[in-house]
Parts: structure tokens; C-alpha cells; sequence
């Protein structure tokens, strides 16, 4: 658990009781860092609730993708997921990681990236990799305080076509 002052998270895997606050907080993602996700707000918000508690359900258990949440409590303030890479078996990718603005600077970030990182050797994969937006400093200077190193490697963005993003590694 996180303790930052007065403010404490559990950074735990996703459960399907938790259907309804990982909603909202995937709205609260999608508002504040639209970039940075696969889809648009209308997109998640049209999204009846019986798809996200399917999603949470595959999510909350098993070896091939996993979410990991910060719950204090109330209203969720942080995720980050894994998936397992479709090409190369000892590698997990961490997707939709996202810390609320309130709590940015806490450790909720190394935290959340901790719990993926410790599933991902649970599950034999020792290597993690992201994709951060080519000029997002913020995050890019805060995947490297992590460890993450900057492979050289660019892509495109999967649904911006004029932005490339850039790929980051470190051992899970």
C-alpha cells in the first residue's frame, strides 16, 4: 500500500466488483490524456456496462493480460495493464497506465508499474515495454526514472497517423 501522507492507495489486480469505478476511471483517463488511449470518451461512454464487466472479468485473472488499480477507497486514482507480447513469449507490454492528476509525483506511478512487473515474472516473462508519444517529456522522463530505456525504436501512433511513438524496455 501506498501512503503518501493522508492519502493511501492499495495497488491490487482488478476485480469485477470493481466494474463500476474502473468505468469511471477509464473516463477520467480518456478526458484528461486523450492521446495516450485507443479511444475517444464518446467511444468509452456509448460502451454498455455489461462490456466493461466482461473486460474486467478477463483482466482480473490469469496469465495472458492483467490491470492493476490504485484503490484508496473511494474513486480510483491509478491503473496500468500488462498484456503478453504476440511475438516474443518473454515480454509483457504495459498499456493505459495512468495516474490521476492529484496524485502525479506520489510513487502511484512506480507503484502501479511494480505490481505489473511482479505478474509479468509470476507469469515467466522477465521484460516489460511501453510506448510513450514522441514529445511527451512528462512521461518519457518518468518511464526513465523507472528504468525504462529508450529502445530507438519509433511507430506510428494507432490512431493519429501524423504522431509517432517511441519504445521503451527494462527488465520486469
Amino acid at each position: 500500500m501506498l501512503e503518501t501522507g493522508r492519502l493511501a492507495a492499495e495497488v491490487r489486480r482488478v476485480r469485477p466488483t470493481d466494474t463500476g469505478r474502473m468505468r469511471a476511471l477509464r473516463l477520467e483517463m480518456l478526458a484528461d490524456a486523450p492521446l495516450a488511449f485507443l479511444e475517444t470518451v464518446a467511444e468509452a461512454a456509448a460502451r454498455p456496462h455489461a462490456e466493461y464487466a466482461a473486460r474486467i472479468a478477463q483482466v482480473s485473472a490469469g496469465p495472458a493480460s492483467a490491470q492493476f488499480v490504485a484503490d484508496p477507497g473511494g474513486r480510483l486514482v491509478g491503473h496500468a495493464g500488462g498484456v503478453a507480447h504476440p511475438t516474443e513469449p518473454g515480454l509483457t507490454v504495459l498499456y493505459a497506465i495512468y495516474v490521476t492528476p492529484t496524485r502525479r509525483g506520489s510513487g502511484l506511478l512506480a507503484e502501479l508499474v511494480d505490481a505489473v512487473a511482479a505478474w509479468s515474472r509470476s507469469v515467466g516473462r522477465d521484460e516489460l515495454m511501453l510506448e510513450v508519444v514522441v514529445g511527451n517529456d512528462r512521461a518519457y522522463r518518468a518511464y526513465q526514472r523507472l528504468g525504462f530505456a529508450d529502445t530507438g525504436v519509433r511507430v506510428p501512433h494507432p490512431t493519429v497517423p501524423a504522431l509517432r511513438e517511441l519504445q521503451m524496455r527494462r527488465p520486469a
